[in-house]
């Protein structure tokens, strides 16, 4: 019997927040000083902010200097130099920009963090990160399938062609929304809105770091550019989505196929079992996007 495999599990017992995951500050190439930079993402009332200068890590040591004002903030680097750019998310270390960059993403795996390969679709070739090295690298955590800043840049914003064509082949990869934030006009362009247990003690950094963390890792949230979901429920092959604000819902199966539309602000589809996986984009006014994480065809036992 044909059930769907996803992420979105109990999503009781925590709350969902809003959080971005590329970032730059003075330490390296942004406009802004650190501090200046959390007090902009508290003030758009973002529950998570990763800081990930070029090739300079900031560590839980160094974030400790920082005021969070509340939010959880995750120590970041993004590897630049030698190779596609990657951000090392939850980092416990600087590591060293390996050319091979499959030793990047080996060594990040080895902590805490995770790797999330940046900007695929960036540059006047619209090919910063090809699929077939996309496809050769293996283990990483997800791709940016939304780049904020990249929409004041050669190339393209979005790289749903090479998440649908890496889900196609068979690969588990979450795809995520950040801003790569350089000054203060590219804060709140894209998001990821994670559903994270609880994180109510607000004296143990490490354990609401850690909440933030695990459901990152474990594809517990939709990716966005505006669109607010409100409920994502599966049942065997049934989903239902629902949200404030989109005027069209897509199911997108293997190929990047549709298998459904609902012009509307919910969906309550029946996923056939011949897509091999199905992911959700919901269409709202102008870019306001949001997708959810890709669900599996499986059969039970």
């Amino acid at each position: 019997m044909p059930r769907l495999e996803h992420p979105y599990h109990d999503l009781t017992g925590g709350r969902w927040l809003r959080g971005n995951l590329h970032a730059h500050t003075t330490r390296s190439d942004g406009e802004h000083e650190p501090q200046q930079l959390v007090d902009a993402y508290v003030e758009r009332g973002y529950g998570f902010l990763a800081l990930t200068d070029h090739d300079i890590c900031w560590t839980p040591t160094n974030l400790a200097t920082l005021d969070p004002r509340g939010m959880v903030l995750l120590p970041g680097n993004e590897v630049t130099m030698g190779g596609p750019h990657m951000c090392h998310v939850g980092a416990d270390r600087r590591l060293e920009p390996d050319w091979r960059r499959q030793n990047v993403i080996d060594q990040a795996n080895e902590g805490p963090g995770f790797i999330v390969v940046n900007h695929p679709n960036w540059q006047q070739h619209f090919d910063h990160v090809p699929f077939s090295q996309l496809d050769l690298l293996k283990h990483y955590t997800g791709v940016e399938i939304f780049n904020g800043i990249m929409q004041h840049d050669e190339g393209s914003a979005y790289a749903l062609n090479k998440w649908d064509m890496l889900l196609s082949s068979g690969r588990r990869v979450w795809g995520f929304a950040n801003d790569d934030t350089h000054g203060q006009r590219f804060v709140g362009f894209g998001w990821n809105t994670a559903y994270v247990r609880d994180t109510s003690n607000a004296d143990d950094v490490e354990a609401g770091r850690q909440a933030v963390l695990d459901a990152l890792k474990a594809g517990r949230f939709y990716a966005s550019t505006g669109v607010h979901i409100t409920g994502i429920h599966i049942d065997g092959m049934r989903v239902t989505i629902e949200t404030d604000n989109a005027r069209r819902i897509v199911g997108i199966g293997k190929g990047g196929k549709r298998f459904a539309m609902a012009n509307d602000h919910a969906i309550e589809i029946d996923v056939p079992d011949d897509v091999s996986h199905a992911r959700f984009t919901c269409w709202g006014e102008g870019e306001q996007f949001a997708w959810t994480q890709p669900m599996w065809v499986v059969e039970d036992e």
